[in-house]
């Protein structure tokens, strides 16, 4: 890793973000609060109707006592609905992304990076308390650290650990 590389690649990672602002910055300063849900028996094509409505990437899935249990995201319904050649009126509960990944309102945005990037995620719903308070993307990251770099790195870094057989093989 070249010099320049390795500076762009130590001041875009979560920990800069603290560094950065020099005071932690809690996830409930920058999350959205609405966000959209939906039960387990929904279908995946109301799932897609309800991303397309609300024009959101993602969709969280809700318990009847509105407990976050899983997420649905737009490369779920591609990949594990489309792709799949499944039934779009079958229940999205059998196509969803689990264990549901999550912070807390308290939680830093420096440990919330971190764990984005842990699990390979690009949303984090918020919790508290088993409720569903807001969700955090890595546009939000962004926009809050006025750092554009973070937000590509932690993609970078989200879209290698998902993809590995595309980013560790020769390609011609």
């Amino acid at each position: 890793m070249g010099v320049e590389r390795a500076r762009l690649a130590a001041s875009a990672s979560p920990q800069a973000i603290g560094r950065r602002y020099g005071t932690a910055v809690q996830l409930r300063e920058i999350m959205t609060a609405a966000v959209v849900t939906a039960s387990a028996d929904v279908s995946a094509s109301e799932v897609a109707q309800r991303m397309r409505d609300h024009n959101v990437g993602s969709v969280v899935i809700v318990e009847p006592d509105g407990l976050p249990i899983a997420m649905v995201t737009d490369r779920d319904l591609a990949m594990r609905v489309l792709a799949d050649g499944s039934d779009p009126y079958t229940p999205i509960g059998e196509r969803v992304s689990r264990p549901l990944v999550s912070g807390d309102p308290d939680m830093e945005l420096e440990e919330a990076a971190a764990l984005m990037v842990q699990h390979r995620v690009r949303r984090l719903p918020v919790v508290d308390a088993g409720e569903l308070t807001g969700i955090v993307t890595l546009d939000d990251i962004a926009v809050r650290t006025g750092n554009l770099e973070v937000a590509q790195r932690m993609t970078q870094e989200v879209i290698e650990g998902a993809l590995p057989q595309f980013f560790f093989h020769e390609r011609g």
